[in-house]
């Protein structure tokens, strides 16, 4: 079966339009709640909790009222960072957990995230099940009026996910004397993030930490790090950490206001763990996307660096599956599998603030681990065709890989979340990258404006 709604993460779109819509909602958690209920003894429930986007207003309702139809009881926990939805499923029991999210894009767009009982993503395959079931008619499902379920709202959530969080943290190491900046997105950390590094002892610089419904991701969080650089050092802070609008993921700027991304937050926390003695698998879990630096970096290790395709669902499956405990993207979407079933900023955080406190020296000294090679990525927007399967397209793809061959790679891959073809490649020699990245690039814009001309045509 094959998956027309669900993407990389979840469903994901712009608010109010098909398929991010009130009518949609309803459908998958009645759907996707069926798919769960039932079978441990106790009245089906499901754990929703959001961001701080205005949609969500509109959405947490709507899904809500399909939980309730079938007879399935509702938790909602309000903005809440996406693990602590994932741990929070896990801790009741239940048997549905729901992110209404669109992670680090803007609040126009919305998203709706799932996870099954035990706290993990649902798989390709359990989600086209669940598309299925809401194209063969729901009206089965519903349940008799005395069997209807009931929604609360759960007041502690923040302070339970806090006290996971700093569990993950050393036992006996503190935080004092370190001042971090930390940046929120005006998202749904926008409360526990300060509250976690405080706790530990830091002093604590919050920033982005007001939401109004349409601030979020803007002009800060981890996809936009700018601002949280900036504070740094206006601040003479030791570090800062920015997640973005779900808390799912994390960049870090060093005491120079320089960023350290995914990679070398891995290569970081993989280095100290295999010295250590604390790193399962032999080796360290990537996607696609991260730096050849990283990679020979671990092979001089002895490590190996297993990759798998973008989505940090998928670096998890084969966390599972090989038995290693660290895994994430160069975008910031860490996985420390000891601690949690998903990427987690927070829990990220700590396990750099461990390295840093344990190595008494500047971040900036401690968190250059590797040199990364040049790595060039271009994003062309296409409308029409399939620009891919193209000849022209295959043509250059395989002239640019020649070209690098031995010194570097190619890597060309629709975009899970929106119409874009990402062109990436990266090697020793950036002059030769860019013209690679370059003349693919132009190959499928020209292929791309010919199918939609085609299409105006006729």
């Amino acid at each position: 079966m094959t998956r027309k709604l669900f993407g990389t993460d979840g469903i994901r779109g712009t608010a109010n339009i098909y398929p991010m819509t009130p009518e949609i909602a309803l459908k998958v958690a009645m759907a996707a709640g069926r798919q769960f209920i039932g079978g441990n003894g106790h009245r089906p429930l499901a754990v929703i909790g959001k961001d701080t986007r205005l949609s969500g207003y509109m959405l947490e309702p709507a899904l809500t009222a399909g939980f309730v139809a079938i007879g399935m009881d509702v938790v909602l926990v309000g903005p809440m960072p996406t693990p602590a939805v994932a741990m929070l499923t896990r801790s009741f029991r239940a048997d549905l957990g729901v992110v209404i999210s669109a992670s680090h894009n803007p609040y126009q767009d919305n998203g709706i995230k799932l996870f099954g009982p035990d706290g993990f993503k649902l798989s390709d395959e359990v989600e086209a099940e669940i598309e299925q079931r809401m194209s063969n008619g729901l009206d089965s499902y519903l349940a008799g009026s005395a069997k209807l379920g009931r929604a609360r709202r759960l007041d502690d959530a923040g302070g339970r996910y806090i006290e996971f969080v700093k569990s993950s943290f050393p036992r006996g190491m503190r935080l004092d004397g370190l001042k971090i900046v930390v940046d929120c997105a005006n998202g749904a950390a926008y409360k526990v993030a300060p509250r976690v590094l405080f706790e530990l002892g830091a002093e604590v610089i919050p920033i982005a930490v007001e939401p109004n419904g349409f601030n979020i991701n803007d002009q800060c969080g981890a996809v936009e790090p700018q601002a949280m650089c900036e504070a740094v050092v206006a601040h003479g802070a030791d570090l800062g950490i920015a997640l973005d609008g779900d808390a799912d993921r994390l960049m870090v700027a060093d005491e120079t206001g320089r960023l350290i991304d995914g990679d070398q937050i891995m290569a970081l926390v993989a280095s100290f763990w295999h010295r250590s003695g604390l790193l399962a698998g032999g080796g360290v879990v990537a996607t696609v996307m991260s730096n050849l630096g990283l990679e020979r970096h671990l092979q001089g290790l002895g490590l190996e660096l297993v990759r798998t395709a973008v989505g940090d669902r998928y670096v998890v499956e084969k966390m599972r599956a090989g038995g290693y405990n660290l895994g994430g993207e160069q975008s910031g979407h860490i996985v420390f599998s000891d601690y949690a079933t998903t990427g987690d900023g927070l829990i990220a955080a700590l396990q750099v603030l461990a390295v840093l406190v344990g190595a008494a020296r500047p971040l900036s000294e401690v968190a250059r681990i590797f040199t990364p090679l040049p790595q060039i990525l271009k994003n062309v927007r296409f409308g029409a065709g399939a620009p891919l399967e193209d000849e022209r397209v295959c043509k250059a793809i395989a002239a640019g890989e020649d070209r690098l061959a031995g010194s570097g790679r190619v890597l060309i891959r629709k975009s899970g979340t929106e119409k874009l073809i990402r062109v990436m490649a990266e090697g020793e020699d950036e002059a030769l990258v860019n013209r690679v990245v370059d003349d693919i690039a132009a190959t499928i814009e020209q292929v791309t404006q010919k199918a939609i001309g085609h299409e105006q045509v006729g």
